[in-house]
């Protein structure tokens, strides 16, 4: 039995479309009725046959830190993928990312070595990965030797170390890095916000850049790895480095509109993670922009995804054509409304 958590996201529906696909009957982790209905839908748009593949799946109710309802989950259990995490840049927000990302994926560690798991794969971020000297590319061995990192990076980070710790108590697992994950499906969630604004026009662009990658070439990286003889392994998945800019003139050009043409000055940014600050301080909610988030959207990081091309065969999909496919998808989707 193949164990997916955080299959209500976006590389967890994915993957389980892929499984379904392959003729498996995965079982899935999940906390509310709603979110699987993102999931039909994707299904639905990518197959003619979305309801039967996603009638394969065995959907379990649990959460990270809820060990009765794990312990359901894993009976059978032999292979897994954990996909689950909370994602915030909120500083505030850090206990409540350490629980699930740190915790939750200790919990799933050491139930996967108390079930006779054969192996684990775990869906990182290339937010865990140190930073190299200008104008060189990260690796798999750049040191951590990030100063004030955001709290998502520093969470994600925390929480491979869990798992080179289930690794180092016998568990064969491997860690996927992957850049920046576009893809179809939930146009409402992270990197899914960017085509519903490049959907309406975006007249301006973030001065910074990073690694963007497709989200089926993640799932066919974690495939890959879980089929293999590989483990003690991290793998950067990156398809292109690419500046905001470019990344913003690709998905005007898959919607039709005006290329952007206004570049966020990074005063401006400064001045709006400080008014965030004072919005939330006074009146309540949640930010929306950080200190450490302003400084992701400034720098330029660049990413070496050579050492999966090699030992995986990976073949990355450039990005063209991945937002071509979003592109297209996310007007069939709307289309039915």
């Amino acid at each position: 039995m193949i164990l997916v958590s955080g299959g209500t996201g976006l590389v967890g529906a994915h993957l389980l479309l892929s499984l379904c696909e392959q003729g498996h009957a995965p079982r899935a982790l999940y906390r509310s009725e709603s979110s699987k209905q993102r999931v039909l839908s994707l299904f639905k748009t990518a197959s003619k046959k979305g309801q039967s593949l996603y009638d394969q799946i065995h959907w379990a109710a649990a959460d990270l830190l809820h060990i009765p309802d794990l312990e359901t989950a894993f009976e059978g259990v032999t292979a897994l993928y954990h996909c689950a995490a909370l994602i915030s840049f909120n500083p505030k927000d850090y206990q409540k990312l350490k629980q699930t990302n740190v915790h939750g994926t200790a919990n799933m560690l050491n139930l996967s070595l108390d079930f006779g798991v054969k192996k684990m794969c775990y869906v990182s971020s290339i937010a865990s990965l140190g930073k190299a000297p200008q104008g060189s590319y990260i690796t798999e061995q750049t040191s951590w030797n990030q100063e004030k990192p955001n709290v998502y990076a520093m969470s994600k980070y925390e929480a491979e170390l869990e798992v080179w710790r289930g690794i180092q108590e016998g568990l064969k697992a491997v860690i996927l890095n992957p850049g920046v994950i576009l893809g179809s499906g939930f146009w409402k969630n992270g990197s899914g916000k960017l085509f519903h604004f490049a959907a309406k026009g975006l007249p301006f662009y973030f001065p910074g850049g990073t690694g963007f990658v497709g989200v089926e070439d993640v799932v066919n990286c974690m495939q890959t790895a879980m089929n293999s003889s590989i483990s003690e392994e991290r793998y950067i998945c990156v398809s292109e480095n690419l500046s905001y800019r470019e990344l913003f003139e690709k998905m005007a050009k898959g919607f039709g509109k005006k290329t952007p043409t206004y570049e966020i000055p990074q005063l401006a940014l400064e001045i709006l993670w400080r008014l965030d600050y004072m919005k939330q301080l006074f009146f309540g909610g949640s930010r929306r922009i950080s200190k450490q988030s302003v400084q992701g959207l400034k720098s330029r990081d660049t990413y070496s995804a050579q050492k999966s091309i090699t030992d995986l065969g990976v073949q990355y999909t450039t990005i063209d054509q991945v937002i071509e496919a979003c592109c297209v998808a996310y007007a069939k989707q709307h289309k039915k409304g």
